[in-house]
């Protein structure tokens, strides 16, 4: 084993009450690997840019993020067969109030949609939703799935998604037949999904029982080419779970490393991250002692962080960082030994806007000669050099010497 690349999804944050929940976490062993480590700050994709995570990942591993389309890495991470011209989408199960006035009530559907109400929704959108094209639906985690329009299409197109909470839908980028045909298409695949979705059995259980109706499908992240790029230096396995990660994995020709998530009970979204945290820690720990001496490098991608940053939960954030400290570092700094290790995120997330920005993320790369007493943090961070994510691998895990 050469070196292992952890990336907390969205973990940097902003202050809230002068601390960042990096800077308010108890991680004793997270500041123990920082002591004997280089602190710097990244721009995972370019600076005054908020990334997707696709962009933010795809740039840390030193692709051109921007011409790889999140649509197609979301259905290869399902499991779905794209070939060029196949017009692929990242989907949302979600809740709007009506085709009139397209009011967004939850672009998640609550984020209490099950997996199992998902694969039966999907079965009935398969069954029943009829376009002028073939197409394949497969749904992925809870409310994620993807859609392929199978043929040949253009990709220059917008989203149809929320904006300002009503859905907007898609409309062509140019004036091209082959871009209006692909709008069309995905707007007619969207309307008649609420046509089946709203009146499903499973949502009006989901009405009686007080929560948002799984009615309507977004499409977002429209991608038309088969991802064609060069495998990375040396041999990679990576523990994916999410479809995203999942994809990239695939597109990139890492091993994949993968489990179940665990199923969503009593409709308690957190108490079912957290159970998916634990099992994606002890998934990477078992990766890792079976693993070490069959490969060179080892990606592992932690998602739940990510998700109180979207829902304004800093104490949350704060009770993960100190999860995956007390669980996963506290074995990390044991077995990395000679190898290298870096330790980053694909964007923040601050909880405070709820969304994803153009902040830098800090950059752990262990390790180093100069020992210092420093945290993991985006204060520390910004002490150190400042680097793009595109090289962010030739200056850490590829780097002679660190």
């Amino acid at each position: 084993m050469k070196g292992v690349l952890v990336i907390l999804d969205g973990i940097g944050d902003s202050a809230l009450n002068n601390k960042t929940p990096l800077e308010s976490a108890k991680t004793p062993n997270l500041d123990f690997l920082a002591s004997k480590s280089k602190i710097d700050y990244c721009y995972t994709v370019k600076k005054d840019y908020a990334p997707e995570s696709n962009e933010g990942v795809l740039s840390l591993l030193g692709y051109d993020s921007f011409g790889i389309k999140r649509g197609t890495l979301e259905a290869l991470g399902v499991g779905i067969n794209v070939k060029n011209g196949d017009l692929a989408f990242r989907c949302n199960f979600a809740t709007i109030d009506n085709l009139k006035d397209l009011r967004v009530i939850d672009r998640r559907a609550g984020r209490t949609l099950t997996t199992k109400e998902a694969k039966i929704l999907a079965s009935s959108i398969n069954k029943e939703l009829k376009l002028p094209f073939p197409f394949v639906f497969v749904p992925g985690i809870q409310h994620r799935a993807a859609l392929v329009i199978k043929g040949g299409f253009s990709d220059n197109i917008t989203s149809a998604e929320p904006k300002n909470n009503k859905l907007i839908f898609s409309s062509p980028l140019d004036d091209e037949d082959d871009s209006k045909l692909s709008s069309n298409l995905v707007n007619l695949f969207v309307r008649k999904s609420f046509e089946i979705l709203n009146a499903h059995p499973i949502n009006k259980i989901r009405l009686k029982k007080g929560l948002f109706p799984a009615n309507v499908l977004l499409c977002r992240g429209a991608g038309s080419e088969k991802p064609k790029l060069k495998k990375l230096k040396g041999k990679w396995l990576a523990l994916g779970y999410m479809p995203l990660e999942k994809g990239i994995a695939k597109a990139l020709g890492m091993h994949l490393y993968t489990f179940k998530y665990p199923k969503l009970k009593n409709m308690d979204v957190y108490e079912n991250l957290y159970a998916g945290l634990k099992k994606a820690i002890k998934k990477a720990i078992k990766m890792l002692k079976r693993n070490r001496k069959k490969y060179d490098y080892f990606y592992i991608h932690f998602k739940e962080c990510d998700i109180p940053g979207h829902d304004n939960k800093p104490l949350d954030k704060i009770k993960m960082i100190e999860m995956i400290d007390q669980r996963f570092f506290s074995f990390l700094r044991k077995f990395i030994k000679g190898s290298k290790l870096v330790i980053t995120a694909d964007h923040a997330t601050p909880c405070k806007i709820k969304a994803h920005s153009a902040d830098p993320v800090p950059v752990l790369t262990y390790p180093s000669k100069n020992k210092k007493e420093q945290r993991f943090t985006e204060t520390q961070a910004l002490q150190g050099k400042k680097f793009t994510g595109h090289n962010l691998l030739k200056n850490t895990l590829y780097k002679k010497d660190s």
